[in-house]
This record gives structure tokens, sequence and C-alpha cells, in this order.
């Protein structure tokens, strides 16, 4: 049965509207009008159009911002993954780790990114749940009332390399270059900040686990549900991912059906500074990227076949002499 971790009242989520300014060398956003709440938010994500994808000036709904996480394990690396059922616009999809950026936080959203890592994504051993670092700075430990973090054995977070065009936050250029894009369908600003996450080495038996914040009724609850861990490793090979997915439980990887699976937008086409699609199908962005399935399901059918052809051969053969 799910455990519920915490609960919220949402009206205490404050984000504001932008006005972004986007150029071929670069985007500007800043903030304009009054602090919104959660639902006001949520009726002004209503799609918007661009004549010029490079160029243009408009009036948006929030920024949000989204990591994408690579995790580095056992001498592999991994993106991760979250499964998420998206109420406001009645789907299922796999993404990145993502979320809202408050209103205090707009000019350091690298911050919300940090914080949304410590609520949704949590790597569980048996001696308890793992906190973490970023460079000299502690995450925090969300759930510390319902769960038992370890003092000892903090993972690492460290940024990766970003972006080439630059965003500004009013004349605050963000130093760590995140990908930016604007969602026309929800007239979003979304940022995307590329860190790495290194798991201590004396890390055993771990179990990865997403919890995310659902609306219930006048409350933000937050649950673990260890029968659907939710969280998701798409493994690299050279930097570059493959066409496998994996769950994590006590150090033995558990491959994941990809059957009707859909990935959010941040992997949908980007056109200059903006994103046209709500979702992309997961065998459409295969063949975008230019990669095949390899499961291991379908490997092992294949050996199966194997063996099946072989005994075959062995039975004609004794049956001939």
């Amino acid at each position: 049965m799910p455990r519920t971790l915490i609960r919220k009242n949402p009206s205490n989520f404050k984000t504001l509207p932008l006005f972004v300014e986007a150029t071929p060398e670069g985007l500007t956003y800043q903030s304009i009008g009054m602090p919104l709440n959660f639902a006001q938010t949520l009726q002004r994500r209503r799609p918007v159009a661009v004549a010029d994808a490079e160029r243009f000036s408009l009036e948006l709904a929030n920024l949000g911002v989204s990591v994408r996480l690579t995790l580095h394990w056992q001498n592999r690396e991994y993106w991760v993954l979250v499964r998420q059922r998206r109420q406001d616009r009645g789907d299922v999809v796999l993404k990145l780790i993502s979320g809202y950026v408050p209103a205090h936080e707009l000019n350091l959203p690298l911050l919300t990114a940090i914080n949304e890592i410590a609520e949704e994504c949590l790597l569980e051993t048996p001696e308890g749940w793992l906190g973490g670092r970023f460079n000299d700075t502690w995450l925090p430990a969300p759930y510390s009332s319902a769960l038992h973090y370890r003092e000892a054995l903090p993972f690492r977070l460290a940024p990766l390399s970003g972006s080439a065009r630059p965003v500004r936050c009013a004349n605050l250029q963000l130093i760590e270059r995140p990908r930016a894009y604007v969602h026309l369908p929800t007239a979003s600003l979304q940022l995307i900040y590329d860190l790495r996450l290194d798991v201590p080495k004396e890390a055993k038996s771990l179990s990865l686990f997403h919890v995310d914040e659902r609306l219930e009724g006048d409350q933000l609850v937050a649950r673990l549900d260890r029968k659907r861990p939710d969280l998701y490793l798409m493994p690299l090979e050279n930097g570059k991912p493959i066409g496998e997915l994996y769950t994590l439980k006590r150090d033995r990887l558990v491959a994941a059906s990809t059957r009707g699976l859909h990935l959010a937008e941040s992997f949908a086409s980007q056109e200059g500074w903006v994103v046209r699609d709500e979702r992309i199908r997961w065998k459409n962005w295969l063949v975008k990227q230019g990669l095949e399935v390899h499961t291991p399901r379908r490997q092992g059918l294949t050996n199966l076949h194997k063996k099946a052809m072989g005994l075959m051969r062995m039975v004609r053969g004794t049956l001939h002499k």
C-alpha cells in the first residue's frame, strides 16, 4: 500500500507570469504582474503562437525547470526519467525530473532544479535513504519526518556542459547555461539543466523510487509506492542513449516495457526557441535519434529460439542415424 510522506497546502505556492524576448543570439525573461497560485497558473496555461521561432516577444504563464540527470552507478551512466500522470493534460508520460519555479526563485531556477531532485528522486539502501550534496551545499531532506536519511554516504551532484545560447533573467545571465524553450501548448518557458549524480561506491543494494505530488482535494500529497517505483534508467554508451529502459531494485536492473510509451515534450523536436508538441511516442523518438530497440526480453527470446533450433537439429540428426 502506498505510504503518505507529506501533505501540503497548494495555495502556499506562488509563481509569476513572464515576459519573454527571444532573438537568435539569446533569450531574456522577466516577471510581470502579481504572484499567482497553482490554480491561477493552470488557468493561464493556454496555447499561444509565434510567427518566427527565433525572434519574438511573448507573455507566458510561468517558468518551469527540468533536469537531464545523468546517473553514474557501477561504472555506467544512465539518464533518469520519471513516470507522471499529467492531470492538466490528461496523459501519462515519461519525463525529466521537473517542476514549477516559485516566485522567490525566479532569478535562481537552478535552486528549484536541485530541490526537485531531492523531492522526486529517492535512493534507498538497507541502512536508509541517501542524502545529497551539490558542491558544498547539502540538498534538503524533504521527507525526513517519514523516512530515515543516512548521515553518511551522500550522493554528489555536479553540473555538466550547458547550452550554447545564453539565457537571462532580466540583466542576469544564468551561468549554468540551461537549454531553454517556449512550450506553445502550455504558454510556459522551460529551462533544462544538465546535471550528473554520482552514487557512492559504498552504497550497496540500491533501489530507486520516484515520488511526485498530486493534487487530492485541497491538498498536495506525496506518496511512496514500492510496487510502482516509477523511476526509470536509460543506459548511455559513449554519452549517447540506447533504446532500453530499466528500473533498479536492490542493485538489480529490471527491464521495463516500452509498449505504447510516450515521452514528454522536452524530447520532442525543438524549432528555434519553441516546442510545439505535447509529447512524442517512444518509437518515433528512437527513429529521430537513429536508435534501435535493444531489450533483454527480445535478446532472451532470440537466445531461446537459437536453443530450440539447435535442439531440433540434434533430434533430426538422431532420427537420420
